[in-house]
């Protein structure tokens, strides 16, 4: 600060502490982890694109969430890569930014991206002879428009209150940059930040969560009033939507009430461990679960992989 004006950084430094002592083998597991999920969520989402008996509801809303998952590997792991290899493990004040308008709409996207699963899976369930009538195509894009443009929206405000920020210092906790990381950092008072971020989380990790577990009460209901073959295949449908969903709230709020409020309370692994967990786990665990367990994809892949190699044989 010189007379009485702030000079904004040009380059923030990252706190990889400990990691640096490995870092060639974490190098590896970050190149093998973004290998794994890219193939994983790509072969789900061409597989529902190739196959036009996968063009409905529940299979557009897997390729949407697979594609957010490729979206959050990308904001994520060539930045940790590259700073895994250099010695100072510092960025500039763009790509810092940047990174956080990733990360949060990544975030963002996914929750409401299972919200809207949860009211495909309500309809399913609870309102079966109905359910091709109202989720039509048309329907699912619309809900998946919403699920994009409304945590767009509500971030860019959010986004727009932190670049406006002068900042004092240039030290982040974390590998990677987030919100808070940049406002904790500012010289001037910051509660309206404080207050609009406590709205964007309270939403997004509070209100839709909340919507998808009323869907979930809703649906148990219909279930103990049915039959043990409905009960059964209702459990199929929702328990890779209700591990996907605990997965990464779980994640979340960890990593919000972590930084927020005990940043220093837990050992440094752990606290690495944990923020980037919701980066990691869903982006792997999205593609498994719906590829695999799902019987329509999982053939569907099988035979895509058959017609693959007639395609290319060995012996030409």
């Amino acid at each position: 600060m010189n007379n009485g004006t702030f000079s904004q950084p040009s380059t923030l430094s990252l706190n990889f502490g400990v990691v640096t002592s490995m870092r060639y083998f974490y190098c590896v597991i970050v190149f093998f982890g973004y290998t794994l999920n890219l193939t994983l969520n790509l072969a789900v989402i061409a597989t529902i694109i190739r196959h036009e008996s996968l063009h409905q509801s529940m299979y557009v809303f897997i390729a949407a969430l697979c594609f957010n998952g490729v979206y959050g590997s990308s904001c994520f792991y060539p930045s940790l890569f590259i700073h895994l290899l250099q010695e100072t493990h510092s960025i500039s004040y763009i790509a810092c930014l940047t990174q956080v308008f990733c990360i949060h709409t990544y975030v963002s996207y996914e929750m409401s991206i299972l919200a809207a699963m949860a009211y495909d899976r309500y309809v399913c369930i609870c309102n079966p002879l109905r359910y091709n009538i109202i989720m039509t195509l048309p329907t699912v894009f619309k809900l998946l428009a919403g699920a994009y443009v409304q945590p767009t929206v509500l971030f860019n405000v959010h986004f727009l209150l932190t670049i406006r920020l002068p900042l004092c210092s240039s030290e982040i906790l974390k590998i990677y940059c987030d919100n808070w990381s940049v406002v904790r950092l500012s010289c001037i008072d910051t509660t309206v930040n404080n207050y609009f971020g406590t709205l964007v989380a309270t939403i997004v990790i509070g209100l839709m969560p909340l919507f998808t577990f009323y869907t979930y009460v809703k649906i148990f209901k219909v279930c103990l009033r049915s039959s043990k073959e409905v009960r059964q295949k209702a459990l199929q449908i929702c328990s890779p939507h209700l591990i996907c969903i605990v997965n990464f709230l779980t994640a979340s709020l960890f990593e919000i009430l972590l930084y927020r409020f005990i940043p220093d309370k837990l050992p440094y692994e752990l606290r690495v461990l944990m923020s980037v967990q919701p980066f990691v786990i869903p982006p792997f665990l999205n593609p498994v679960i719906y590829g695999m367990k799902m019987k329509e994809i999982k053939v569907k892949i099988v035979l895509l992989l058959r017609k693959t190699d007639f395609k290319y044989p060995i012996n030409i």
